[in-house]
């Protein structure tokens, strides 16, 4: 294995790990019927004359498995969270007590669960075209070497072995990881 391969598998796996990340964060905006800071990061706060992110105007926590709270940083923007959290479409009633905006998370119903899980299915699918896209990139560059000459028609074809063989660990990563959350949203 020459130098020039073991760089580009490191990149190519670099790049992978970043599309399983990026499903990662896509899960966990997915509501399961448990309590998640990750459920509320998308959520964006009419706040200073602009949109900002909620993690910006106050700080999430898990008290309980069921609910969340969110600590208001400043006060006058708490009508705002609520607001937002409940305009998000996430399904989400909030209810301020004070500084602390309280959300509920109701169980879900057998429809939503299906919903979720299809969900998952498709954020799972794009991380999979994720996937094969670094693959794809990973082909073209050791065609693009074999064409200038600096590596064989040989080296070509071990190079193609070992980018598939990667990109097969990383597709069955992205399988196991829809499972896991298919488990977790069916589960009552």
């Amino acid at each position: 294995m020459s130098v020039d391969q073991k760089t580009l598998l490191a990149d190519l796996t670099r790049r992978m790990d970043g599309a399983i990340e990026s499903l990662r964060r896509d899960f966990a905006g997915l509501r399961s019927g448990r309590a998640s800071p990750a459920l509320l990061e998308p959520v964006r706060v009419e706040a200073y004359g602009g949109e900002v992110p909620l993690t910006q105007v106050g700080s999430i926590a898990v008290p309980e498995a069921r609910m969340l709270t969110v600590q208001v940083w400043d006060r006058t923007l708490v009508g705002a969270v609520e607001r937002a959290i409940r305009d998000a479409g996430l399904g989400l009633n909030p209810a301020a007590d004070g500084q602390t905006v309280r959300v509920p998370i109701p169980q879900l119903t057998e429809e939503r669960r299906n919903e979720l899980a299809r969900a998952a299915g498709k954020y799972a699918e794009n991380g999979k075209i994720a996937v094969r896209g670094v693959r794809r990139d990973g082909m073209d560059q050791s065609k693009k070497l074999e064409k200038s000459g600096d590596i064989s028609e040989d080296d070509v074809k071990v190079w193609s072995d070992a980018i598939q063989k990667l990109t097969d660990q990383y597709v069955k990563r992205v399988d196991e990881l829809l499972s896991e959350k298919e488990r977790e949203i069916k589960q009552v």
